[in-house]
């Protein structure tokens, strides 16, 4: 499912009835416990948050003119997608996400590279916990070590 909005507010409006309040529960979640730094914007046709060009004047490196993407949220057919991209870069991180999921949902953790497909059961206090692992400048770092060649 493609949303097309302009901003974040629109986004939320266009979301179907049903997923609406978990998604603004979720967006929620990620805005109190984002680390100073970040910036939610549009971008993929998704929420995200971002390290701004301000900060990080190269951007992402297969689409520079972009800033560097964290984290996105957005509605999929069957599921909300979550995309932590420090998941997919940091291989202890995503143990300790792996190894915490079960103490927080007693659904079984569905996931890709750095995708979260959150179906019925979203465990809002450990998507907080995972998001105040990483601040803007350790993303900045780590994104430059493990992913831009």
């Amino acid at each position: 499912m493609k949303i097309v909005s302009n901003n974040p507010e629109e986004y939320l409006s266009l979301i179907p009835i049903e997923k609406r309040e978990s998604f603004i529960k979720l967006r929620e979640t990620i805005l109190q416990h984002l680390p100073e730094g970040f910036e939610e914007c549009i971008i993929y046709d998704m929420i995200g948050y971002v390290v701004p060009k301000s900060m990080y004047p190269a951007g992402y490196h297969s689409t520079p003119h972009l800033p560097l993407p964290f984290l996105n949220i957005g509605i999929q057919k069957n599921f909300i997608g979550f995309y932590h991209f420090g998941l997919y870069a940091d291989p202890s991180l995503l143990q300790w996400f792996q190894a915490e999921y079960p103490k927080h949902a007693t659904s079984k953790l569905d996931m890709g590279k750095s995708c979260v497909r959150l179906k019925k059961q979203i465990p809002y206090a450990l998507i907080g916990e995972l998001i105040e692992k990483m601040s803007p400048s350790d993303w900045i770092d780590l994104y430059e070590k493990t992913i831009k060649r």
